[in-house]
């Protein structure tokens, strides 16, 4: 008997951060850092270089009687800045955009209240820019990006 699961898709800036949490969270079956909204076939460098359209995402495959989309969406709002348009830390340009890609109307329902909630929290001084997107075919990053922190302990994008 196959395991029941769900795709989610998470832009939060590089993505090496990203896929660590939510690995981390029980339910989550697996994370793939990889890109999502642009041009065909996306390498590193291209998507680094900016211009391609892509997002640095976290594809995230989840069994949804263990954890909630919602609770997906609380853990993607706490690991990154959602107010800060194309930029996480360090890293600036589109591809490190705050990005829900929904794979169901339901997940865009979520994510359309999600932001509304975090707007209205009070826990940044300015409005969330997170943008909210049908997903769109995933490009696994190449090999040596999957699990980068366990593999190296630190990172940032850059080449």
């Amino acid at each position: 008997m196959s395991e029941q699961f769900e795709l989610a898709t998470f832009g939060a800036g590089c993505f090496w951060g990203v896929e660590a949490r939510f690995r981390k969270l029980a339910g989550v079956l697996d994370a793939t850092s990889g890109y999502m909204g642009g041009t065909p076939d996306p390498d590193y460098r291209a998507v680094c270089a900016g211009g391609t359209g892509h997002a640095e995402v976290v594809q995230v495959k989840f069994n949804a009687q263990v954890v909630s989309y919602e609770t997906l969406l609380a853990q993607f709002f706490d690991m990154h800045n959602p107010t800060t348009l194309n930029r996480q830390g360090p890293d600036i340009g589109d591809q490190y955009r705050s990005v829900v890609f929904f794979h169901s109307n339901e997940q865009e329902a979520a994510a359309r209240k999600a932001i509304a909630e975090a707007d209205l929290s009070g826990r940044w001084s300015s409005p969330v820019v997170t943008v909210v997107q049908k997903a769109m075919p995933f490009w696994p990053a190449e090999e040596y990006h999957q699990r980068y922190l366990e593999k190296h302990g630190l990172g940032s994008c850059s080449i």
